[in-house]
């Protein structure tokens, strides 16, 4: 068994178990979420798990007993499994408002969601879990701010060693599931054949109405081939035969089951001119090359959608950093009907902070031309960034600075 490898997310736990009765991590299949949880309850705390089939109809048919022989502090491991629970968790925090009674894990948002808002709002904080970032991966968790442009120069500049292409391939093929990274699973394409073969009769099957799994699976296949892409619903419904109420449907599945993760378009009122679709993004590089077929880091690096996939790597980055501290980012792409395109812009502080993600080791000036678009929404720009292969950060202009893959 592989030693447990500390992730970002734990000292927000502490903090926010102080400060609620309830805490829901939330996240994709196997991306360690009750390996986290049981390693911070230590032994001071019960576990039941309703992957287990007896805990299962337990929750469902007599959920007062269930509480009864677990009473809190309490870890309940896929909540999803049986949401006609939580009325009676509520209960029993109205009852006895004891900060960090009941820890509770979901891998999926279908009814989840709605019972939690519906049921224990105000009650429970909501965070999510990803896989292994790049710093957890190598456990060097000292740097703790979320990813901005003018944070990452002050603070991230040595945060971790460069790395050659070839080995940042080799990551993003390997994606980011704790199995893989560890090595404890290894081999790669039937680690990621049998977590589709579960999350389909799990996730899609069991708690959707998906009347075609071979469809469904076509879809996502689909999906994986437009990451870092606008959406288009006609599209996707086009090439894989389905209406697009479908495609759309089955599209907020992925994005509640945490494959897949919409970025929007930065808007304001001041401007008509931006486009209203929002870009897909799938959220593992791994799956997301095993989906489309790509055997080697060599030729995913040298393939057709090496830009698209070192885009997709860079903003599960960005998204880790904030999502793993406990932060929903305020994170946008920006696009007007002019053509000019910004990969993100983050509002943060009344302020527009642009970043242009590349794949290139030469960065060139004219990359960074569309930030000028920013100036006619009424807002300050902030310090903007260009991420690309190079070795080291460097100033490219005085508000703009180049970052290797390691800033973020």
């Amino acid at each position: 068994m592989s030693r447990y490898r500390h992730r970002s997310l734990e000292s927000r736990i502490r903090e926010i178990s102080r400060q609620f009765p309830a805490i829901l991590v939330s996240g994709p299949r196997q991306v360690g979420k009750t390996t986290l949880l049981r390693h911070l309850a230590g032994k001071g705390r019960r576990y039941i798990s309703l992957d287990d089939p007896t805990m299962r109809e337990l929750a469902t048919t007599d959920p007062y007993l269930l509480l009864e022989r677990f009473p809190p502090p309490l870890l309940i491991d896929e909540i999803q499994y049986a949401p006609g629970l939580l009325p009676h968790l509520k209960l029993l925090i109205d009852r006895d408002r004891k900060p960090g009674a009941f820890w509770l894990t979901g891998s999926q948002q279908f009814q989840l969601m709605k019972g939690i808002t519906e049921t224990l709002a105000g009650r429970v904080a909501v965070l999510h879990l990803l896989g292994f970032s790049q710093r957890e991966r190598l456990g060097r968790l000292w740097d703790v701010e979320p990813f901005l442009p003018r944070r990452a120069v002050l603070t991230r500049r040595a945060a971790l060693p460069t790395t050659t292409e070839r080995a940042l391939y080799d990551k993003i093929l390997t994606g980011s599931y704790p199995a893989l990274v560890t090595g404890e699973a290894k081999d790669r394409p039937v680690f990621f054949a049998s977590y589709l073969q579960t999350y389909l009769q799990r996730d899609v099957r069991d708690l959707t109405q998906v009347g075609s799994i071979e469809a469904f699976t076509r879809f996502i296949r689909a999906c994986a081939a437009r990451t870092a892409q606008l959406l288009n619903l006609s599209d996707l419904a086009r090439d894989v035969d389905i209406s697009v109420p479908t495609a759309k449907n089955w599209l907020s599945v992925l994005v509640a089951s945490y494959q897949v993760f919409l970025l929007q378009p930065y808007h304001a009122s001041v401007t008509k001119r931006l486009v209203k679709t929002p870009k897909l993004y799938f959220l593992d590089t791994g799956l997301c090359a095993h989906l489309t077929g790509w055997s080697s880091a060599k030729t995913l690096a040298a393939g057709a959608m090496r830009g698209a996939i070192f885009e997709t790597f860079v903003v599960n980055e960005i998204l880790k950093s904030w999502w793993h501290r406990a932060v929903e980012p305020p994170m946008y792409f920006y696009r007007d009907r002019d053509a000019r395109e910004i990969d993100l812009v983050f509002d943060v502080d009344g302020k527009l902070w642009p970043v242009e993600i590349k794949h290139g080791a030469t960065v060139r000036r004219d990359w960074t031309k569309p930030f000028v678009a920013l100036q006619r929404l009424g807002k300050p720009i902030g310090h903007g960034a260009v991420i690309s292969l190079v070795k080291e950060e460097a100033p490219l202009t005085r508000k703009i600075s180049t970052l290797p893959i390691g800033a973020i």
